[in-house]
């Protein structure tokens, strides 16, 4: 199969989902041209610049650093259609009005580059109703690429084929949209709002339908149906206020006009409380008011009885609680239908009545139960899919449940189950997943895309991935080798969120060893995050017992891990995901290589908890300034330094693998990859790569020359600024200066010559110092206790 080039994209409109669709595009290094309706009054270009400035104010960001806005260009319909002519992908996402669409398609038809991909970024209309509206000759190359919201975060993109699509272009896109966007790919049919809106926006009206029905509040509602079942913490009626009141109840109208024979078709309605705030403008989020508003610092929520706003509180009755936490899936459904409090009651009746709807649905809106499972994680944030959390749960129990309460008359539809719900002990097996349309199970997709994810995500009940051979092992780490190359070991941390504790130094300076003996490379990976830094449980007790020469040799030995990870005889390669915050980056740093998922939140945040970095993360800044200084004329390493001061003193974090490059976390040379689950295999790629090409490791830096003194004093100047203005504190100040000496190589002349020994010293000599402080000791504790750094 060929690959998808995609040399430029346009997007057509400008709104919320064209812009960050645009953005992300951007990210993948993809030049894009966003179109609008010109303005007005005076730039044509108006609309589509405002809405580019606006991708840089966003939160979360859609861009992966502001200056990826450079590769979006604004243009307009009335001037610029000629540019399609360079474009291989066109995404339409204008709003959802069929007449306007049509209107466009035939605008754009005669400039489209020949060959060139041409997509919907609909929501629910109908992708052959809108292909009928481009030349015959146009719609092999058409259908419906529906991203969900925001762009860059949900990892959901449905594709929905039309009768006239063609099938290597859909194979095309589906492998570019996993491996350069980064997304998980659910092949939907061309129904009413696909897969994903039509069983989400179900199961919203479905809890609405049951708020109602039991006399229960929204926010407690939401205290419900948020992470207590495995579902994202705006749960129900705050999503609705995240994606918009207006916009939940156009996809709901869209599903009472399309579908009047689905038996589910009288619930196809927005409460009349919903359509009351509708009218008053009070849309979600986007009008800072909806379903909840703030009223000074306090959260209210509208009670649909009372017609107005009251504090929102949203509590679980203890005795709900208690059946939530029940560890086996079976037993707490069974405790949620037998109990008769309302809030156990509308949970058992959401569950049901979407396993319902999904059941019966499932040979019209997708081709397996496992898409319909995915679409739910990748687009709704749900832990599990509503298939999963019923096989979880026990299939013909379940099943033999609702039916009871269909024959009762106390489901939402009186539609029996499908006949083969009840022939069936589950919808996932090791075979496949079952599919309804055509009464058997379907195995995964065989796109050759799919082999560089090592470890797909799977649901519940398909066949485990091979472990990979164990090599050794300790409390703290796992070193392995994956069946497809056998010649790169692996070391995956095993602490509790990665923390770096003795155990796992430990076992990593035994990894490298290990690996240098016998192997041709070591790649350090485990599932996100990478590590969020050392253990401070075990610092904290070792500074409140006094054992302040044992938490030296605790440091010093980081330090001969991360020494060991840099300077080893073989390439070794940092896979990192997520959250990298101090000694997690530290370790970083030092590798060989680095492969960054899009999504990685590196820093050396040390400074909120009154410390500095002292793994190495100060001596391998240093290190840098004095490389820039060598290839610039002249140069001084002092800018670099600064620019590394503020850095570390105000515990920056990136927001991006792009931005763990800009601050220096990361190399331009490292790899940034933007699927999460391709990134063991391209890991393993590099380090294969780096030994094949015949690697050498990097000599100990020797005649390092140092800012020392003046380069201090400079800094610190900084420092009195900030405390004389109110800003720091005094123990504020007293970090920011041991972060200062770290970086100058020490309280010695300026362009004194060190080596890295030399700065490892002074990084856990002031780190060390910083421990034996009442202060940093404080912040410790209180980071542990609430999560939240003191400032004292």
């Amino acid at each position: 199969m060929s690959s998808l080039i995609v040399r430029k994209a346009a997007v057509l409109g400008a709104g919320v989902m064209g812009a960050q669709i645009a953005a992300h595009l951007a990210n993948a290094d993809v030049p894009v041209v966003l179109f609008d309706l010109a303005a007005k009054e005076g730039d044509p270009n108006a609309i589509v610049r405002k809405a580019i400035d606006g991708l840089k104010k966003q939160s979360p960001a859609p861009l992966m650093s502001k200056d990826r806005a450079q590769y979006i260009d604004a243009a307009n319909y009335d001037q610029h259609l000629p540019l399609l002519g360079e474009c291989d992908l066109v995404i339409e996402a204008i709003a959802e009005k069929m007449e306007w669409k049509e209107d466009l398609y035939r605008k754009i038809a005669p400039h489209l580059k020949p060959g060139a991909i041409v997509a919907s970024n609909t929501s629910g209309l109908s992708i052959n109703h809108l292909a009928q509206h481009l030349p015959a000759a146009l719609r092999p190359d058409f259908c419906g690429v529906h991203f969900f919201n925001p762009p860059r975060y949900m990892s959901l993109v449905e594709i929905i084929a039309t009768t006239d699509s063609d099938g290597a272009m859909l194979d095309r896109l589906e492998t570019w949209l996993t491996t350069r966007l980064g997304k998980g790919v659910v092949r939907a049919k061309d129904t009413p709002n696909f897969v994903a809106n039509r069983v989400g926006v179900f199961s919203m009206l479905a809890v609405m339908f049951h708020t109602t029905r039991l006399g229960l509040g929204c926010d407690e509602v939401d205290a419900l149906t948020g992470p207590k079942i495995g579902r994202p913490k705006s749960a129900t009626f705050r999503t609705a206020d995240v994606v918009g009141l207006d916009t939940l109840d156009h996809v709901v109208k869209t599903m009472r006009d399309t579908l009047p024979g689905d038996p589910w078709h009288s619930h196809f309605n927005s409460p009349q409380w919903l359509l009351g705030l509708i009218g008053k403008g009070a849309l979600g989020q986007k009008t800072k008011a909806g379903i909840f508003t703030k009223v000074g610092k306090d959260i209210h929520v509208f009670d649909p009885a009372a017609g107005d706003y009251r504090p929102s509180t949203g509590i679980v009755a203890p005795e709900v609680a208690d059946i939530l936490k029940i560890k086996h899936p079976a037993e707490r459904l069974n405790a949620l239908r037998a109990h008769a409090h309302p809030q156990a009651q509308l949970l058992w009746c959401s569950f049901r009545d979407v396993f319902h709807y999904c059941a019966y649905h499932l040979a019209d809106i997708a081709d397996n139960a496992r898409d319909v499972d995915f679409a739910m994680r990748w687009g709704f944030g749900w832990n599990q899919g509503p298939f999963e959390t019923w096989q979880a749960a026990g299939w013909k129990a379940v099943a033999e449940a609702i039916k009871e309460d269909i024959a009762a008359g106390k489901t939402m539809s009186a539609a029996p189950l499908p006949a083969w719900v009840f022939t069936r002990e589950g919808v996932h097996e090791a075979a496949g997943s079952w599919s309804a349309a055509a009464q058997t199970l379907k195995p995964r997709s065989d796109l050759p895309v799919y082999r560089r994810q090592r470890y797909p995500e799977r649901v519940l009940g398909e066949a485990a991935d091979a472990a990979g051979t164990t090599v050794w092992e300790n409390e703290g780490v796992r070193l392995w080798t994956h069946p497809q190359d056998a010649g790169i070991a692996i070391v995956s941390v095993r602490s509790k969120m990665h923390a770096l504790g003795a155990a796992v130094v430990d076992g990593l300076l035994t990894a490298v060893a290990k690996a240098e003996a016998e192997f041709d490379g070591l790649v350090l990976w485990h599932e996100a995050p990478f590590a969020v830094g050392a253990n401070l449980q075990e610092v904290l007790e070792a500074c409140q017992a006094g054992r302040f020469d044992e938490l030296e040799a605790m440091v010093a030995k980081f330090q001969r891990a991360s020494m060991a990870f840099k300077h080893a005889q073989i390439p070794t390669v940092a896979a990192v995901q997520g959250m990298a915050l101090g000694g997690g980056c530290e370790f970083a740093m030092h590798a060989s290589h680095r492969v960054l998922a899009l999504e990685s939140y590196i820093g050396l945040v040390e400074a909120g908890v009154g410390l500095i970095p002292a793994g190495g993360g100060c001596k391998e800044f240093v290190l840098n300034a004095a490389e820039i200084a060598k290839r610039q004329t002249g140069g001084e390493p002092f800018n670099a330094i600064q620019s590394a001061f503020q850095t570390i003193a105000y515990a920056k974090t990136s927001g991006s693998g792009q931005e763990a490059r800009d601050l220096g976390f990361a190399k331009a040379s490292d790899d940034l990859v933007f699927h999460p689950g391709e990134l063991l295999h391209v890991a393993l790629c590099r380090a294969r790569a780096l030994a094949e090409a015949g690697y050498r490791p990097p000599l100990r830096a020797r005649n390092v020359a140092v800012a020392g003194r003046n380069g201090v004093a400079t800094l610190e100047m900084m420092l009195v600024n900030l405390k004389e203005g109110g800003f720091i504190s005094a123990h504020d100040y007293r970090v920011g200066r041991a972060a200062a000496v770290a970086l100058c190589g020490g309280e010695v002349e300026t362009g004194t010559l060190v080596d890295d020994e030399w700065l490892l010293q002074v990084e856990r000599k002031e780190f060390v110092a910083l421990l034996k402080t009442a202060e940093t000791q404080a912040r410790i504790q209180h980071t542990l206790e609430t999560g939240k750094p003191l400032r004292n």
